[in-house]
């Protein structure tokens, strides 16, 4: 069930029963995909829209050469694909970084619940705007940003994504990514990656064990980055639209 989508959509907004059931009601066909498979593939042009439920998946970018970029991660309650209800086809792709399992809802179907609940439109055109805003943190990273402020950066903003969507526990989170996977996310080698994990566990920042993070300080981290987590939005910008009941 769609249920991370609700919870990070009501931080812009708060829906009504109706709206939530509707959401609910686009979860019908729900399918198990492997770690390291391809969702969608660059060029493709499926005609339904992807809803990430469990696991962890990522859009990249992949050169002739076999380099790749990865340029959004996609979590729990993130959908692969929504970009197709304007474009024709992907420019890029859609890989998993976990096993995950995806609601796969027709176009028509929610193209009908947008036009029918005007309040989830609104709250997915928020969640549009602070993924654009995610992509302009990123290119700051990659342009800008020292190594250790990167790696910081991009925990501090996977923690707080995570906690949206109500999937933290106390200051640990599921992080279930490679040094490898971090490095093609921040344009760093595999080399470095681990350079820096190990100045972060030395300063007492962090703790990486079993796929998991506890980030130890966070102010102290976010200070680091340079990190501020406004640009993610979180302060119920809709609540002028929010429902009744």
């Amino acid at each position: 069930m769609p249920d991370h989508l609700i919870r990070k959509l009501e931080h812009f907004t708060r829906l009504s029963a109706a709206d939530r059931l509707a959401l609910h009601g686009l979860a019908r066909s729900v399918r198990a995909v492997g770690r390291h498979q391809d969702l969608l593939r660059d060029g493709d042009s499926p005609r339904h829209v992807s809803l990430v439920l469990e696991g962890w998946a990522c859009r990249y970018k992949q050169l002739e050469d076999g380099r790749r970029q990865i340029v959004a991660h996609v979590l729990p309650g993130d959908f692969c694909d929504g970009y197709l209800l304007v474009l024709r086809a992907l420019d890029h792709a859609v890989g998993t970084l976990t096993p995950v399992r995806v609601a796969e809802i027709p176009s028509t179907a929610l193209m009908e619940v947008l036009d029918q609940h005007p309040r989830i439109m609104q709250a997915l055109w928020w969640e549009t705007l602070v993924a654009a805003a995610i992509q302009r943190e990123w290119t700051v990273s990659l342009g800008q940003r020292t190594a250790l402020e990167r790696v910081a950066h991009l925990f501090c903003e996977l923690f707080w994504r995570l906690r949206m969507i109500g999937l933290t526990e106390g200051d640990t989170c599921p992080l279930p990514l490679t040094q490898v996977e971090i490095a093609d996310t921040l344009g760093l080698t595999n080399v470095h990656v681990n350079r820096m994990l190990h100045q972060m566990r030395g300063a007492g920042l962090i703790v990486l064990k079993s796929k998991r993070l506890t980030i130890l300080d966070l102010p102290a981290l976010q200070d680091i980055a340079l990190f501020n987590a406004g640009y993610l939005h979180l302060g119920r910008e809709g609540s002028h639209l929010d429902a009744e009941g």
